[in-house]
């Protein structure tokens, strides 16, 4: 048993390894997820590494035909998707079957999707009313009295989106605001089955 283990470790490790090659040079990542199986590590793993490359993704639920349903069914597996992989609350989740086909046309769609958005660039006047409009509903929080001012925003880079701030204290950026202004900017924008990468700098007088 315990040499199987091994054996098996050694696998699951090789087939990680081959899947970090293939995410390193694709623009968008199907995590697929065995719906008869459900969630494994694996999938943790190849997930973590697509979002911490910066890679558009979308979960395919493969195998869907074969699964015990009610009208619940694919509600509640979603929603352990979305427990299981809170880091990416942006990702699609797609019901699939390679077998039978079932479904397999709405896939495609949904890869040149997350692939437009992985690309797209936001304008930089239309990011700044966006981050002028969230600031006023919600402040920038403050540190001994000290307010974080945020002085503009524009995009730098695409695959993925990645936005600079440019403050007053960039230490002043607490974690919590950074999502809220995430939030804010993909519910103006979409951005859609890809990461966005925000970054604090302070702003100068050449600024």
């Amino acid at each position: 048993m315990r040499k199987r283990g091994k054996v098996y470790e050694t696998t699951e490790k090789y087939s990680v390894m081959r899947a970090m090659k293939a995410i390193e040079r694709a623009d968008v990542v199907l995590v697929v997820i065995n719906g008869e199986e459900g969630i494994i590590e694996q999938d943790k793993h190849i997930a973590g590494y697509a979002h911490d490359a910066g890679k558009a993704s979308v979960f395919v639920v493969n195998k869907w035909d074969v699964v015990d349903k009610d009208d619940k069914t694919m509600q509640q597996f979603t929603r352990n998707i979305r427990d299981h992989f809170l880091f990416m609350s942006y990702a699609p989740i797609v019901y699939v079957s390679a077998k039978t086909h079932q479904k397999l046309h709405r896939l495609l769609p949904v890869v040149c999707q997350v692939a437009e958005q992985h690309a797209m660039r936001v304008q930089t006047h239309l990011l700044n009313d966006v981050i002028s409009d969230a600031v006023a509903m919600t402040p920038p929080p403050t540190d001994r009295g000290k307010r974080l001012r945020i002085n503009y925003a524009t995009q730098v880079s695409v695959k993925p989106p990645s936005f600079v701030f440019f403050v007053n204290e960039p230490d002043l950026m607490h974690f919590s605001y950074e999502r809220y202004l995430e939030n804010k900017i993909r519910a103006a924008f979409g951005f859609e089955g890809t990461p966005v990468r925000l970054f604090t700098r302070r702003k100068s007088d050449d600024d």
